[in-house]
C-alpha cells in the first residue's frame, strides 16, 4: 500500500532539497517517518525533497504505483530526539500553519550522494518551460564542449579512467590504489578483523559532515571511476597545501546587460554578455543560468568555497540602479570562478562559459550531463590527489590547530566585515543626503547675500557681487560631488564585502567536515589501543581524513591569497577616489578664490 499524504497548508521551498506544496495537494511518501520534524516525499509535479510534516495529514489508501525508495531507511530512529505530538488540525482558516522545524543549513544541496539540485525560488528570472525537458541526452558525447574531453567516447576507454575504492582490503596502497575497470574491489574487504568494532556514524543525519559524503568516504564507502580530467590535485607549496595552478589561466567580463523578451513579448529578461578570455567568443546568459550553475557547483565541491550570487529582487528587476548593481556583483562572481584553480577548470563552468546561446540542443546536453555527474558526494573525495613521499603526511593535531585558527580569523573578519559595511552604509547614506543638503544650504546662504549686493547700483560693487554668486554655485557642485561620491568609492567596497560574507558563510561547513573526518580519526584509534580494530583499518581512516585535511588547508589558502589580492586592490582604488574627489572640491574653492583677485 503507496504512502500518500494530503498537504494543509501552502509551503514553499527556501533552500536546496526542499519542495514546495499547495494547499490540498496530494503527496506521494518516500517514508512515514518524520526525521527531526521533516518528511520525504514527491510531490504533484514530480519535485522530489523535503517539506515539515505538520504541514501534511498522512493518508493510507491503495495507490496504482509503489512509492520511490526511502533514501534515509538506514537512518537510526533512537538517536533523535522524540519530538512533541503536534495539536490537532483545524481547517486553514481558523488557524495558521505551524511554523516548521529549522531546515538543513543552507550551502548544500539535501541528497548526500547527488541529486538534482533545485535553484531557488522567486520571482526573479523564474524558469521557463523550455529550460528543461525529460530527454536524456547527457549520455551524448562531447556533451560538455570540446575543451574537456570524455574519455570514452574519444576511445580512450580504460586509459584515462581508473576505479578508486575506499573499502579496506589487505591489497590496497595509502590512498586505495586505482585498478583498471573490470577488477573491482570485493565488497566484503579482505582479511578477518581482530572484532567487529567499527567507527560510530553521526547521529544527526542532517549534519552537513553527512550530507556532503564526508562520513561515507572517511568510512570507506566510496568507490567510483575516476577520469583523469577529473583528477584535483593538491601540491605543497610555501604556504603550504595548495590547489595546483590552472595551467591555462584566462579571465571572463561581464558586459552589456540587456533587456529582452520572449513569447512575443509576454516574458521580459536581463542578459549579460560574457567574454571569455580563452576562447573570445561571446555568449548571452540570464540569471538563471547563473543560479543554475552555482547550483551545481555548490553540491559538487563541499570543501571549496564558492561565490554567492548577488541576491534576487522580486521587484524593480529592470531598473537602471538595480541592474548595473547586479552586474558589478556578477562581475566580482565571476573574478572569484575564473581564479579558483579548481572551479575555473569545472566542466559545468566550461560549459557555461562557451556553449553558444542559440544552441539550445548542445545546452541542454551539457545540463542533463552535468546534473548526471557522478563525482558528487562521497565519491568527490576520489578525484583528491594529494602529495605522497616523505615529508608529504600531514600532522593532524597541527591540521586541528591551523583550522582552529582559521575558524577564530573567519569569526572575526565576519564580525568586522559587517562592521566596515555599517559604517560606509551610514557614511555613503550621510553624504547623499545629509552633506549634500549642508553645502547646497551654505550655496543657497551665499547667493541670498549676492542677491542683497545686488540691490546697491554702484558699479564698483559688481565684480564682488559676482564672486559671491559664484562661490554659492560652487559650494552647490560640491554638494553635488558629495552626492555621487559613494558610487565611486564606498559602493565597490561594500560590493567586496557583500562578496567576503558570502565566502565566510560558507568555511563553517567546510570547516566541519574537516572535523568530522578528525573525529573519526580519533574514535578509531581509541578502538585500536583497545584492541577492538585492526590498525590497516584504522589507518586506512586516518589516510582518508588526510585526503580531507590537505583539501581544507588548500582551500584555507587560496582564501588568504585572494583576499589579499583583493583587498589590496579595493583598498588602492578608494584611496585614489578619496584623492580625487577632494582634488575635485579643492579645485572648485581655488576657481571660486580667483574670482576674488579682480575685485
Amino acid at each position: 500500500m503507496a504512502l500518500r499524504a494530503r498537504a494543509l497548508y501552502d509551503f514553499r521551498s527556501e533552500n536546496p532539497g526542499e519542495i514546495s506544496l499547495r494547499e490540498h495537494e496530494v503527496l506521494s511518501l518516500c517514508s512515514e517517518q518524520d526525521i527531526e520534524g521533516w518528511l520525504e516525499g514527491v510531490n504533484s509535479r514530480g519535485d522530489r525533497g523535503l517539506f515539515p510534516a505538520s504541514y501534511v495529514q498522512v493518508i493510507r489508501a491503495p495507490a496504482a504505483e509503489p512509492p520511490p525508495p526511502a533514501r534515509y531507511a538506514n537512518v537510526p530512529v533512537g538517536g533523535f530526539e522524540p519530538l512533541p505530538p503536534p495539536a490537532a488540525f483545524k481547517p486553514a482558516t481558523q488557524q495558521p500553519p505551524p511554523e516548521p522545524f529549522p531546515p538543513p543549513p543552507a550551502g548544500y544541496p539535501f541528497p548526500p550522494y547527488g541529486g538534482s539540485y533545485q535553484p531557488s525560488q522567486g520571482s526573479d528570472d523564474d524558469w521557463d518551460d523550455d529550460w528543461d525537458d525529460s530527454s536524456t541526452v547527457a549520455d551524448e558525447p562531447g556533451a560538455l564542449g570540446s575543451s574537456y574531453p570524455d574519455y570514452e567516447a574519444a576511445g580512450g576507454g580504460a586509459s584515462g579512467r581508473y576505479r578508486l575504492s575506499t573499502r579496506s582490503e589487505p591489497s590496497l596502497g595509502p590512498r586505495g590504489a586505482g585498478h583498471p575497470p573490470g577488477h573491482p574491489h570485493p565488497p566484503g574487504g579482505g582479511g578477518a578483523a581482530k572484532s567487529s568494532a567499527t567507527v560510530s556514524r553521526n547521529l544527526n543525519r542532517f549534519s552537513t559532515f553527512v550530507k556532503s559524503g564526508g562520513e561515507a568516504f572517511v568510512l570507506g564507502e566510496a568507490s567510483g571511476f575516476v577520469k583523469d580530467g577529473d583528477k584535483l590535485c593538491v601540491v605543497l607549496g610555501p604556504r603550504g597545501p595548495e590547489w595546483q595552478e590552472n595551467p591555462y589561466p584566462f579571465q571572463c567580463s561581464i558586459e552589456d546587460p540587456t533587456k529582452q523578451t520572449k513569447f512575443k513579448g509576454m516574458k521580459s529578461y536581463i542578459a549579460y554578455k560574457l567574454v571569455p578570455s580563452h576562447t573570445g567568443q561571446q555568449v548571452h546568459r540570464r540569471y538563471k543560468h547563473f543560479d543554475w550553475l552555482y547550483g551545481r557547483l555548490a553540491e559538487k565541491f563541499p570543501v571549496i568555497s564558492v561565490p554567492h550570487l548577488p541576491e534576487k529582487q522580486a521587484t524593480g528587476r529592470f531598473e537602471e540602479d538595480f541592474i548595473s548593481k547586479r552586474r558589478k556583483g556578477l562581475a566580482w562572481w565571476m573574478d572569484h570562478m575564473c581564479s579558483h584553480p579548481v572551479l575555473a577548470q569545472c566542466d559545468a563552468f566550461q560549459h557555461f562559459l562557451t556553449c553558444p546561446s542559440t544552441d539550445e540542443k548542445a545546452w541542454k546536453q551539457g545540463k542533463r550531463k552535468a546534473e548526471k555527474d557522478e563525482m558528487v558526494g562521497a565519491n568527490f573525495f576520489l578525484t583528491i590527489s594529494v602529495p605522497t613521499g616523505p615529508g608529504a603526511s600531514l600532522d593532524l593535531q597541527e591540521v586541528e590547530s591551523q583550522v582552529d585558527g582559521f575558524k577564530a580569523f573567519t569569526k572575526k573578519m565576519d564580525e568586522s566585515a559587517l562592521q566596515l559595511n555599517h559604517t560606509a552604509n551610514e557614511f555613503a547614506r550621510k553624504q547623499v543626503t545629509g552633506f549634500k543638503k549642508e553645502y547646497q544650504k551654505v550655496g543657497h546662504s551665499f547667493k541670498c547675500l549676492s542677491q542683497a549686493f545686488e540691490l546697491d547700483q554702484q558699479a564698483f560693487s559688481a565684480g564682488l557681487n559676482q564672486a559671491i554668486a559664484f562661490t554659492a554655485e560652487a559650494y552647490d557642485t560640491i554638494g553635488d560631488l558629495f552626492a555621487d561620491q559613494p558610487r565611486q568609492d564606498l559602493d565597490p567596497v561594500m560590493d567586496l564585502l557583500a562578496l567576503y560574507q558570502g565566502h565566510l558563510a560558507n568555511f563553517p561547513d567546510i570547516i566541519h567536515v574537516q572535523k568530522g573526518a578528525l573525529t573519526k580519526v580519533k574514535e578509531s584509534k581509541r578502538h585500536v589501543e583497545e584492541g577492538k580494530m585492526e590498525l590497516q583499518k584504522a589507518e586506512g581512516i586516518q589516510e582518508r581524513c588526510n585526503i580531507i585535511s590537505f583539501a581544507t588547508l588548500a582551500e584555507i589558502n587560496h582564501f588568504h591569497k585572494i583576499r589579499v589580492r583583493d583587498f589590496k586592490s579595493q583598498m588602492q582604488h578608494f584611496l585614489q577616489q578619496q584623492i580625487l574627489f577632494f582634488q575635485k572640491v579643492t579645485q572648485k574653492l581655488e576657481e571660486a578664490l580667483h574670482k576674488y583677485d579682480s575685485v
